[in-house]
């Protein structure tokens, strides 16, 4: 299940003071603990503003969260005067969008982008934190469709609280019930605004082929799909850092909401992107396939295919790594190492070479092809002869312990 990626913190007494959250609430019986929910926020200081679905109007009156909100309750596009109520206004507001209960209603119209209610559209215009806390019955929570929008839901940067185990709205007993009050104002305080490992860090990663041209239309380029490299920043944001990507040439869509990506196509590209910005960045890592060599120069037009020959000058480009490594203060460097034989001899001598604090080492042969493949086979080298063979995984795996490692190496050089 994607929720239980996440860890579940004992709050340790942080106050919520100038916090603005809206609440969405979802048309499932779990609702009536909303009024429990908005007066915990209220008490430790946050500003609440509530959106109901107008199912939920069945379950809690708009009257009463508004009571204890002391904010006017938004239940549509327009209110009793005709007034509009900007659903664009109420994202850019709020520092956290929680929603809670989620219902597999909603949940199924939040992952296909459905916009039909005020809620959904607050949804879709948000740039802030989101928090959901799932509540549904027994089946309803173990069924696949339901377990696959909650993993493409915390893919897409979404935190999730657990559900929890107990008596259900059917007179079952078992996992499905919504978090209680505390349980989810724990979460906020602790995980959100406090613990995230990676919270205020800044991370700079590039990613991708890169496309030297030869032409007007012919390029010089590579295999690499950047896959490896949009996991590793989908990882980081993940972790709480604040993310550059800057991407070759690729299909692939980056998304978690904390990623801002630059697009390049070229060697010359990239290396002005990561050179402009690497002296802002806490930890950054390089897994773009860069090319070696561009032509000295691009024709204008399209080449005619008249001659039965064609002679290309090759220049080497500038080592981004290389430059990097140089410039290197405080930042936690990680780079790559694509190898056909010989890895971990190569791999060690780049890292010394570039004065990188990791090397991801993998190697391309006949039997593992890492480029456009959604798992690989790599090696983590270290200073001081140290390695840790994760053997065959998901790139997403990878990703995710690459992560916990540059955490817990950055932590250590501390």
């Amino acid at each position: 299940m994607a929720h239980a990626k996440l860890p579940f913190f004992v709050t340790g007494g942080i106050m919520l003071s100038g916090k603005k959250i809206v609440l969405g609430i979802t048309g499932g019986i779990a609702a009536y603990k909303c009024a429990a929910l908005v007066r915990l926020l209220v008490k430790e200081g946050a500003e609440v503003k509530v959106i109901m679905t107008p199912s939920a109007r069945d379950f809690v009156t708009p009257q009463t969260l508004s009571v204890l909100s002391k904010n006017q309750v938004y239940t549509d596009f327009f209110d009793n005067n005709l007034v509009w109520n900007n659903h664009v206004q109420l994202s850019e507001w709020a520092n956290l969008l929680l929603i809670a209960p989620l219902t597999a209603n909603t949940l199924a119209k939040m992952v296909s982008g459905q916009c039909d209610n005020l809620l959904l559209a607050t949804y879709l215009s948000a740039r802030s934190s989101i928090v959901v806390a799932p509540a549904m019955d027994l089946e309803m929570y173990r069924h696949p469709s339901v377990s696959a929008n909650l993993k493409r839901l915390s893919d897409s940067g979404v935190h999730i609280v657990p559900a929890e185990t107990g008596e259900l709205a059917s007179g079952l007993s078992g996992e499905g019930r919504m978090a209680e009050p505390e349980n989810i104002l724990k979460f906020i305080k602790d995980y959100i605004l406090d613990k995230a490992p990676l919270k205020g860090k800044k991370a700079l990663v590039n990613a991708g082929p890169t496309y030297e041209p030869i032409d007007q239309v012919r390029f010089i380029g590579n295999r690499s799909s950047g896959k490896m490299g949009v996991a590793i920043a989908e990882a980081l944001a993940q972790q709480g850092a604040e993310v550059t990507l800057v991407l070759g040439p690729s299909h692939l869509k980056v998304k978690h909401r904390q990623i801002q990506v630059i697009p390049v196509e070229t060697a010359e590209e990239m290396h002005t992107e990561m050179l402009h910005r690497y002296a802002q960045a806490n930890i950054v890592v390089c897994s773009a396939a860069v090319a070696d060599y561009a032509p000295e120069k691009a024709e204008k037009g399209k080449i005619k295919k008249g001659n039965p020959e064609l002679n290309l000058k090759l220049l080497k480009t500038k080592d981004i790594l290389q430059e990097l490594g140089q410039k290197k203060q405080s930042q936690f460097l990680v780079g790559f190492a694509l190898e056909t034989d010989n890895l971990l001899k190569n791999a060690r001598e780049k890292l010394e070479r570039k004065n990188c604090d990791l090397i991801v080492a993998n190697e391309t042969n006949a039997e593992n092809q890492a480029f456009h493949a959604e798992n690989n086979q790599v090696i983590f080298v270290l200073p001081n002869n140290n390695t840790i063979d994760l053997g065959f995984k998901s790139k997403t795996e990878i990703a995710e312990e690459l992560v916990q490692l540059i955490i817990q190496k950055r932590t250590q050089k501390k």
